[in-house]
Formats: C-alpha cells, structure tokens, sequence
C-alpha cells in the first residue's frame, strides 16, 4: 500500500506534478492493485494508475479494468456522498 497521501507523476513535458491520493483498492480478478488520485488544483478530474509493491505506478490495460475501475468510482462516490 503507499504509505502516504501524495504522489508524484511526471506529465508528458517532463513536469513533475503532485498528486492527492483519493483512496487505493486490490482487484483479486486481475491480481493488481489500483490507486486513484486527482490534482489538488482540479479535483473533479480523478486518474487512476496500477502500483507494484514499490510504489511504481503502472498504466492501466484493458478495457476490462478501466470499466471495474468506473464502478469502483461510482460506489466510491454513493458512499462519499451519503458521509
């Protein structure tokens, strides 16, 4: 799991930009794990990104993932909120 609630990506200009981890989940089907996060500056717009056991962030590859991704948004969402 990442130990902290930031993380840092590079964009595709080689900008380094932090990162405000909304929540991290495993997916036993797919046997990865998954983190989603959003720019502090721009919340409405969450990215989402595989991680190994170091921390290193992986592209997501199927449509099959980003589909369970979606749904593990909405649920995500319903329960944030009826907070």
């Amino acid at each position: 799991m990442l130990e902290s609630n930031t993380l840092f990506v590079t964009d595709e200009d080689g900008n380094e930009m932090e990162m405000e981890i909304l929540f991290t989940f495993e997916d036993d089907e797919q046997k990865r794990k998954y983190v989603l996060f959003c720019d502090p500056q721009q919340e409405e717009e969450v990215f989402a990104s595989a991680y190994d056991d170091d921390g290193h962030l992986m592209p997501v590859e199927t449509q099959e993932e980003w589909d369970m991704i979606e749904e593990v948004i909405g649920a995500f969402s319903e329960e944030h909120e009826e907070a």
